[in-house]
Parts: C-alpha cells; sequence; structure tokens
C-alpha cells in the first residue's frame, strides 16, 4: 500500500526547547492511521509540522510523494490535507453555513454543504446559528465538516473527541466509520482504545517525543496490554 504522507527523522520544538527526537512514521493511502501518547509528549507537534504550522528543524515531511518540508499552510491544503484542529477553532462570529463555505474547495463528487447536513443532521437544525452559539460537540462537527469541505486526500483529525459527551462522541466515531469505508485516508489523534480498535489500521505511539511503538491492527491487539501501559491507561 502506497504512502499519502510519510515522515522521517522529524526534530521539532519551540524556542530552545526540542519537542520532537527524529520521528519517523507513515500514513498509508486509503487507511486509519492513530497516533497516540500522553498529554505534551509531542502528538500535536507532528501534527504541527505536518500542516506547515511549524518548520521542523530537521526531517523530511512528503506528501502524496513530493517533499513538502516547512510548506506554509495553504500549500499543504493545496497539497490534500484537511485538519479538524486541537480546541476545534471554528470561527465564532461566522454561521454555520459561512464556517462551511470559508475554506471550502469543490470537486466532482465531493462534499457538499447538503453532503455534511445529512451527516450531521444537528448541523442542519442550526444553519444560521453563529459558530459561537453551538456546543462543544456541534463545534466539533462542524470543524469535521469544514475539514470535508476542503475535499482533501488526507483528513487529519487531532484529539477528535476529547471533552464530549457521550452520545456526541458515539456520532463522531461512525461518522469517522464511515469515511473509512469511503476510502478516505485519515490520520488521529484519540485515547479510546476501544473505538480505535475497531477502525484503524495502524498505529504510532510517541514518548517524550519518540516513536516508542508501532504496529498494524493484528499487533495492536496481541500487544494492547503494553500500549496501554505506555498510555498509562
Amino acid at each position: 500500500m502506497s504512502h499519502i504522507a510519510q515522515i522521517e527523522n522529524l526534530h521539532a520544538g519551540y524556542g530552545r526547547a526540542e519537542v520532537l527526537f527524529g520521528v519517523d512514521m507513515a500514513v498509508q493511502q486509503g487507511a486509519v492511521t492513530t497516533l497516540m501518547g500522553r498529554n505534551g509528549m509531542g502528538k500535536t507537534t507532528i501534527i504541527r509540522c505536518l500542516m506547515g504550522l511549524l518548520t521542523p528543524r530537521d526531517g523530511t515531511i512528503h506528501i502524496a510523494g513530493k517533499e513538502m518540508t516547512g510548506a506554509p499552510p495553504f500549500k499543504v491544503a493545496q497539497a490534500g490535507l484537511g485538519l479538524v484542529p486541537e480546541g476545534r477553532q471554528v470561527f465564532p462570529s461566522l454561521s454555520v453555513v459561512e464556517n462551511l463555505r470559508a475554506t471550502a474547495r469543490a470537486r466532482v463528487d465531493g462534499w457538499t454543504e447538503e453532503r455534511i447536513f445529512d451527516a450531521f443532521p444537528r448541523l442542519a437544525e442550526r444553519k444560521s446559528h453563529y459558530g459561537f452559539q453551538l456546543s462543544g460537540g456541534e463545534q466539533q462537527m462542524l470543524a469535521i465538516g469544514r475539514a470535508l469541505m476542503t475535499n482533501p486526500d488526507l483528513l487529519v483529525l487531532d484529539e477528535a473527541t476529547e471533552g464530549l459527551a457521550p452520545l456526541i462522541r458515539e456520532e463522531i466515531w461512525s461518522m469517522l466509520d464511515r469515511l473509512k469505508k469511503t476510502g478516505l485516508s485519515i490520520l488521529l489523534v484519540d485515547k479510546n482504545l476501544d473505538e480505535l480498535e475497531r477502525i484503524s489500521d495502524q498505529y504510532y505511539v510517541i514518548e517524550k517525543g519518540m516513536i516508542v511503538w508501532s504496529g498494524d491492527a493484528a499487533s495492536f491487539s496481541a500487544n494492547r496490554t503494553k500500549v496501554e501501559q505506555y498510555l498509562h491507561l
């Protein structure tokens, strides 16, 4: 299986603080790849480097076979990556519809407002509401919808279900399962091992800025106790 994104020997940090120490990982085309680790271990820093929000100090990032190390975010988006950021970050003063249109990129047979509203009926009921008027769960649905409206080749979700009510989490997991079945490539940061085991194809565990365990779905199932020890679950 080919790689839609590949990270090699990635070093990165903030100011004088080094956060990543030679990270290697690959996101397979048409698969769900999961990145796990305790808070502060470097997960979001990897995502920021991948999305062009932070320039690596060393290493390379390839997207669809093209080197994109240090490329600006708009170039990364044009290369086919869509981000659902940690904390959702919807536009608070824009309506649901305006949020969806803000970064939309049309594609034949791609995602449209109508498809987003079919996928998330709650958003259809609140299409004229402003971002700040939505609940946390509704904002997360909107953040996912906004990313899908760019019609990405790779959907990147940083802490996809953190802090959400159980019913909302289940709705989002169901949506991710449906997206996987369409063949969309997904890079997912989350901590819910039961749900991850249901949809993930490849796993990486990061600790103190280094990948300390990786494996496919069968390896994860066979080594789940070991993985839980890294995560302190």
